[in-house]
């Protein structure tokens, strides 16, 4: 039977925790360029286990910061996570698109959420609708051609006659847009100030074993989770066997979509 986390809502948030240094230090390096006075209301939109948000909240000592996921465990751990945390963290389950917040952020912040979610219109529309005048976006996903070659070798895979029935109803799970067409998309809803690019940040892992757990727990997450837990080994050995022969065997492509942009106006705190 295939696992509940099928429909893409819930994570092993104890597997991410431990495989998420890269998605943690594409973060920080998108954080340090956010300037913030301290005093902020910030959205957390795809908080994770709260590894990030922790370096947030350093930086909001008067402000105000809500966790945002759609996971019930990657916000349990967060919590936990962050219990120590002064301003108090604000933790909301929502599933993106949706935010339930209107007129009230003055920052969402993202990394490694948004190419998660299929409806980007929709995504920014909601995002500009929560953000108070003046207010920032500032993000960073998935996008362009974000781990083409390794996906390659599971498309194959899923084809084979052994898994092929258990993907017979697959459809797309990711939005890789390209800095264009993001552009576009953040002007149409209403943004100005814009700002995208995309750039590579490829990973490569030592050995086998390091490369099964991330893929597992991120990239391949939604694969497995269709099969019966019996032949996801062999699913993850059909795609080891389809690697590349070089020393660069267990590389993922990843490219970074950098976004920031502007809603119309000026904040409280620029007045």
């Amino acid at each position: 039977m295939a696992s509940k986390e099928a429909d893409g809502t819930d994570w092993d948030s104890q597997a991410y925790h431990r495989v998420s240094d890269p998605q943690f230090a594409w973060g920080r390096a998108v954080l340090e360029k956010l300037a913030l006075d301290g005093n902020e209301r910030v959205i957390d939109a795809g908080c994770g286990t709260g590894r990030l948000t922790r370096e947030l909240s350093a930086r909001l000592p008067h402000g105000e910061l809500v966790a945002l996921d759609a996971s019930p465990q990657m916000l349990e751990l967060a919590r936990t996570h962050l219990a120590d945390c002064r301003p108090t963290v604000r933790f909301v389950q929502a599933l993106l698109p949706a935010i339930p917040f209107a007129g009230w952020a003055d920052v969402v912040f993202s990394t490694a959420t948004f190419h998660w979610v299929r409806n980007h219109p929709a995504l920014f529309t909601n995002i500009q609708r929560a953000l108070r005048s003046g207010g920032v976006l500032h993000a960073q996903c998935g996008g362009g051609q974000n781990l083409a070659a390794a996906r390659a070798p599971a498309e194959a895979v899923m084809r084979l006659p052994r898994f092929a029935k258990w993907f017979a109803d697959w459809e797309p799970i990711w939005e890789f847009a390209d800095h264009r067409v993001t552009a576009d998309r953040l002007a149409s809803a209403g943004f100005t100030e814009i700002d995208t690019s995309l750039e590579a940040a490829p990973i490569t892992f030592e050995n086998e074993e390091m490369y099964r757990a991330f893929v597992s727990t991120v990239v391949f997450r939604l694969h497995l989770a269709k099969l019966p837990e019996e032949l996801r080994p062999a699913f993850l050995d059909e795609i080891v066997a389809r690697l590349p022969k070089s020393p660069a065997r267990f590389k993922l492509d990843y490219w970074r979509l950098n976004l920031s942009a502007r809603k119309a106006g000026r904040t409280a705190s620029q007045k």
